[in-house]
């Protein structure tokens, strides 16, 4: 009974605990090692082509069973268009990132829901019926969470967390709060590249629902994606960064958020998947608010980032209009579950079946 709880609740949450702080960790040593010189292009490069190496051998490790469809145009145009669109992403990510910081990173990161809702109105994905109860939380936590992004950008307010006493001056002298009119300028700038870079990876998901309808195999999906990007990244950072001495990872924080980045972002994918197998989407995205409070503890610790009440507020506001998608859209997969189970009864109830086969039929 203990193994079972431990298994079913204790190390799910544990692995998705982790993954937000990976995701946290990558975006500070990413900062730490743009501090040292290090190119955005040169990093998305080597994380992409690392990410691609260690999903390879994976690929033959956990071989599907199941018989799976050739690769035809479809599909590999769809992965292309999501190699693209995931390299677009992460230039605006660590680019917002650079003219800002990891808190502000996830504090935007909250947009995501809203954005997807927004997109899969505009793809007919999503039916609006504005009398529905769901429809219109969803429709209020999208404007809530638009509204936080401009809270948490436009206005900076008093500190509430200063730097830590122990963290060096040169730490904290790149990841100063705006102080003057360029800095504030550059910190609204950052918190638009972010928030586009969130809009990036909204199309990427409404595109990769299509790609698993095609091709039902989510690491091979990945490894794909990771190739793509990195054939895409390449050639644009080689225009971007002729130098060769500047693809060399001469300080150890560059190598090792190169390498962190790389495995995180496979550990990452692969907990993903299996929390939403075991325990479903809203179970998966109910953590990411996490990522707020791990970003503006760890970047005071490491980084010497002071936490202003701008910030708080506008995350605080950004996490009210996240959870009401969420559970907008919650309500509304356990409504057609139920209409679902309904619809099944109604069609066995002349075969007597027990009550207790519509709920094996939701467990399966």
């Amino acid at each position: 009974m203990a193994r079972r709880y431990c298994y079913k609740d204790g190390v799910p949450f544990t692995a998705m605990v982790a993954v937000e702080c990976g995701y946290v960790g990558v975006n500070i040593l990413f900062k730490a090692a743009t501090s040292k010189g290090m190119s955005n292009y040169i990093f998305i490069t080597y994380t992409y082509a690392i990410a691609s190496l260690v999903l390879l051998p994976l690929l033959f490790i956990f071989q599907s069973r199941a018989v799976l469809p050739p690769l035809k145009f479809p599909f590999i145009s769809r992965i292309c268009l999501l190699g693209l669109t995931g390299f677009s992403a992460q230039m605006c990510l660590y680019k917002g990132i650079d003219f800002s910081s990891p808190t502000l990173c996830s504090a935007v990161g909250n947009l995501t829901p809203a954005f997807t809702f927004i997109l899969a109105i505009l793809f007919r994905m999503e039916k609006v019926a504005l009398r529905s109860s769901t429809t219109q939380a969803k429709i209020m936590g999208t404007i809530v969470s638009i509204s936080g992004t401009f809270v948490v950008v436009l206005y900076k307010g008093p500190k509430v967390l200063s730097s830590l006493p122990w963290t060096s001056p040169s730490s904290s002298a790149f990841l100063q709060w705006p102080l003057d009119q360029s800095a504030e300028a550059n910190w609204v700038i950052g918190g638009a590249l972010l928030a586009l870079a969130f809009f990036f990876y909204s199309i990427s998901s409404i595109i990769q629902t299509q790609v698993m309808e095609i091709y039902p195999h989510e690491l091979t999906v990945a490894f794909f994606v990771n190739l793509c990007a990195t054939i895409v990244a390449l050639p644009v950072s080689l225009i971007a960064e002729s130098s060769l001495s500047s693809w060399r990872l001469t300080y150890s924080v560059t190598v090792a958020a190169v390498l962190f980045s790389a495995v995180s972002s496979s550990f990452s994918y692969s907990v993903h998947l299996w929390g939403l197998h075991l325990k479903g989407p809203v179970y998966v995205a109910i953590f990411k608010p996490l990522s707020i409070a791990i970003a503006a503890f760890t970047s005071a610790i490491f980084l010497g980032e002071a936490l202003h009440l701008g910030s708080v507020i506008g995350a605080v506001i950004l996490s009210m209009g996240f959870y009401a998608v969420i559970w907008g859209k919650a309500k509304e997969e356990g409504r057609i579950d139920d209409d679902s189970c309904s619809s099944n009864l109604g069609k066995l109830s002349n075969d007597k079946v027990p009550l207790l086969q519509c709920h094996k039929m939701q467990d399966i």
